[in-house]
């Protein structure tokens, strides 16, 4: 549960025992050291769950909170482990370019990263769709949206992308869970 002073939520460790640990190795992280949250219910009975992981990446903190409570805490969670992307030793995460989409009136908030590697150097293109309305043919336009896109992708992210504006309706949807993300890093 999270307190008045909003620093966190407070984890009763009486019942559970968090960890932070390292999502590739699986080595347990100092606190406040971001990596994956891993779970041991210690009050469960019949079936317990050792250290499971949630796949959700988070930092704990030790030290008291400021409402007097002792209880470790846990921040917000930044994304997952299982969607995120190291490209040039930054961690991204697809939900961090859909936050910038989303605050956009002139994108959709569908894209697709493309991830490659050229000459040993990770490259990211982000293609984006455009709403239909500011789809035109004046070129000026266009650049002058796709350098905003890009300067705020970078701004979040702390990486240059290439972004590639694309026409309304030309990213594949999905019944399902989209497909937001090409690795082509994996291929090679």
């Amino acid at each position: 549960m999270e307190c008045h002073c909003q620093k966190g939520m407070h984890i009763f460790e009486d019942h559970f025992i968090p960890e932070i640990i390292n999502p590739e190795s699986g080595e347990v992280l100092p606190y406040g050291e971001l990596g994956e949250l891993v779970f041991t219910p210690a009050t469960k009975e019949a079936m317990p769950l050792i250290r499971y992981r949630t796949r959700d990446l988070t930092r704990l903190h030790a030290e008291p909170c400021e409402c007097g409570r002792t209880l470790v805490r846990m921040e917000k969670c930044v994304g997952r482990s299982d969607d995120m992307l190291i490209i040039r030793g930054v961690n991204v995460f697809p939900s961090q370019v859909e936050s910038v989409l989303l605050e956009m009136s002139e994108t959709r908030p569908h894209y697709l990263l493309v991830v490659d590697r050229e000459n040993n150097l990770d490259t990211l293109e982000i293609r984006v769709e455009i709403e239909e309305q500011f789809f035109s043919d004046e070129v000026k336009e266009l650049e002058g949206l796709r350098k905003r896109i890009k300067a705020n992708i970078a701004s979040t992210l702390g990486i240059s992308a290439t972004i590639r504006l694309v026409e309304p309706g030309t990213i594949e949807r999905s019944m399902g869970k989209a497909q937001r993300v090409i690795d082509n890093r994996r291929r090679l």
